[in-house]
């Protein structure tokens, strides 16, 4: 079973900036895109709840030194792409 990636267009202007500022991310979060859509509830992706969003949103990290975290809302069968950007821009 597939996930389909669903983007607002928040998403997706975060995520031009996003490249822009960082392209050598680009591998990193296309293949953290390609594992959500495989399978989001893989461990290697540790896809905690966030406290204090809305029911169902989680993050997943694309590296730890930038700090980049990607909110999702999982539905039945689609990950709706909320948004991109350092932990301090996400979680605000």
């Amino acid at each position: 079973m597939s996930f389909a990636l669903i983007t607002t267009r928040h998403f997706e202007r975060r995520a031009r900036k996003f490249l822009r500022k960082h392209p050598d991310l680009r591998p990193i979060l296309r293949d953290t895109l390609d594992e959500l859509s495989r399978d989001p509830f893989r461990p290697k992706l540790k896809l905690p709840p966030l406290s204090g969003k809305p029911a169902g949103v989680q993050s997943v990290s694309l590296t730890y030194s930038y700090r980049l975290t990607l909110l999702l809302k999982i539905t039945e069968q689609e990950i709706v792409l909320l948004d991109l950007g350092t932990h301090d821009e996400v979680y605000r």
